[in-house]
């Protein structure tokens, strides 16, 4: 044997003796990627039972620490410019783009996709974040402005954010439908607790780890995974949860978290069958989790001419 084919062969041997390196999957709360407090985990496997990974079953201490990091972080990002957030989720789009092929895999192994439908859910929702991108210095005009008022009044409504919202992303739409609705949370100022997919979390992971690198600030975005109705309940009771979207809660469910978000008057939007998320969303996901304020103010008398400024 050559010397040269001797190399190759201990070269393969050297690649088959090697271990595989399996992903370790973690929450994302206060753009930091800590285990579940109680270091539960549980299996997440593929549309034909073949285990994937183990994801981390969030505890309701986890849940109360994203709400504390989601709470500490709205100040800076309702602060922001309309265009600074704009840019910050279009660095979200640009920086899945550079993952796709990761994300093609991975909701094609959670959906039981093929890998041409995967492709088109990812792009759908790279997008998706485009779209909102576009939206967040424009959707003040839309429903803001000046209102006729009998008398000597500017009379004046802008959009302010409601503050932290807890999110319930859908349960079959892994990737596609946990971005249509985090996206419209965050575009308007507020900051955003999510609930990943209960038997399809990966996505929603992988997406943290693409928002800790995107210019987001920690905490505007907070990512469990684990057991809905587990974690949906302390943060529907929570009194600094100023609302809650139960889009991947069931009917059951959503009314026990509707009787419970009663109690601090959170705002509450209600599961809503949806049959194609790729479709044009428009602006009810914007407009639901914002607050209007009406600002009053004098345009001074009349004087003996008429004028008045």
């Amino acid at each position: 044997m050559s010397e040269k084919s001797e190399k190759t062969e201990k070269s393969e041997k050297s690649e088959q003796q090697r271990l595989s390196v399996f992903k370790t999957y973690k929450l994302y709360v206060g753009g930091k990627f800590p285990r579940s407090e109680s270091g539960r985990v549980y299996e997440v496997t593929d549309s034909k039972g073949n285990w994937l990974a183990n994801a981390p079953q969030s505890s309701r201490k986890d849940a109360r620490d994203a709400v504390v990091a989601a709470r500490k972080a709205v100040g800076g990002w309702s602060g922001a410019t309309a265009y600074n957030r704009g840019q910050i989720l279009y660095r979200v789009a640009e920086m899945l783009e550079g993952r796709r092929e990761q994300f093609v895999r991975e909701v094609a192994e959670a959906e039981g996709l093929s890998k041409s439908k995967a492709a088109a859910q990812v792009d759908a929702a790279i997008d998706r974040w485009v779209w909102y991108a576009g939206w967040t210095d424009k959707i003040a005009q839309v429903v803001g402005g000046g209102n006729p008022v009998a008398g000597p009044f500017f009379n004046l409504s802008s959009p302010e954010p409601t503050g932290v919202v807890a999110v319930l992303a859908p349960q079959e739409s892994s990737f596609l439908g946990l971005v249509s609705v985090i996206a419209p949370v965050i575009a308007t100022g507020n900051t955003a607790i999510v609930i990943a997919s209960e038997k399809s979390p990966l996505p929603a992971l992988s997406l943290g780890e693409v928002l800790a690198t995107s210019d987001l600030p920690g905490g505007v975005v907070n990512v469990l995974s684990g057991r809905t109705a587990e974690i949906a309940a302390p943060l529907a009771a929570h009194q600094d949860v100023n609302a809650i979207d139960l889009a991947g809660a069931d009917d059951v469910l959503a009314k026990e978290l509707e009787i419970a978000a009663a109690d601090n008057l959170k705002r509450v939007l209600r599961p809503q069958p949806v049959d194609d998320w790729s479709a044009t969303p428009g602006i009810d996901r914007m407009t639901t989790f914002l607050e209007t304020k009406t600002v009053w103010h004098p345009t001074g008398s009349l004087g003996a001419s008429g004028s008045s400024y």
